[in-house]
């Protein structure tokens, strides 16, 4: 018998071992405690790997073209952060450099050094307060809000300049589904369980 504390109403239960493919329910509340999923790390990670791959791609391709009469100009994620600050706007290029950039990079890496020993059923030293640390960052990730951003953008400039969609953008998007379903898909649970294995 284990010990678990409910995350929505905190009743603390005892959970029986649970056969493959079983999981175990609240007694007071009915929300779901813990699943047994075999392998249930496999699916996160290759997502993570493929995030960290759109990421590079959206900070190192160009994110979109402005065409005017001859004059080409290709913008990158670092183009407008650079742009931000010689325009005196210090602060809010380091907010979207620390939302855009850092954060995501320190979360994928974070998840990353979490989800790949325990999906060899393994722990790395510090790996639970890094994974504490990540679901303390999940919310500082705001690319969502930066696509919505140049979307807009792109709506009110078409008027002026002809605009063509960099890889970045479609990078950029992808990024955003993929670390949402990867999230979607890893249970935290299953990473505590490791807690009292031997590194």
């Amino acid at each position: 018998m284990e010990l678990f504390a409910c995350l929505h109403c905190d009743l603390l239960q005892e959970v029986p071992p649970l056969a493959e493919g079983e999981s175990a329910f609240c007694l007071r509340c009915g929300a779901k405690l813990l699943n047994n999923r075999p392998r249930s790390f496999e699916r996160p990670l290759a997502l993570l790997c493929a995030a960290a791959i759109l990421f590079v791609i959206f900070n190192a391709f160009p994110l979109l073209t402005f065409k005017k009469g001859g004059l080409e100009q290709t913008a990158h994620v670092a183009t407008g952060i650079r742009e931000l600050a010689r325009q005196g706007m210090f602060p809010l290029a380091a907010l979207v450099s620390f939302t855009l950039v850092f954060v995501p990079a320190l979360y994928l890496l974070s998840l990353l050094y979490v989800l790949v020993p325990a999906s060899q059923n393994r722990t790395a030293p510090g790996m639970f307060f890094v994974f504490r640390w990540v679901r303390l960052l999940a919310p500082w990730q705001m690319a969502e809000i930066f696509l919505l951003g140049v979307l807009v953008s792109l709506n009110k400039l078409s008027a002026m300049a002809r605009i063509e969609p960099g890889v970045a953008l479609y990078a950029l998007a992808a990024f955003l589904l993929v670390t949402a379903a990867a999230a979607s898909l890893l249970d935290p649970q299953e990473v505590w369980r490791l807690w009292k294995k031997p590194a």
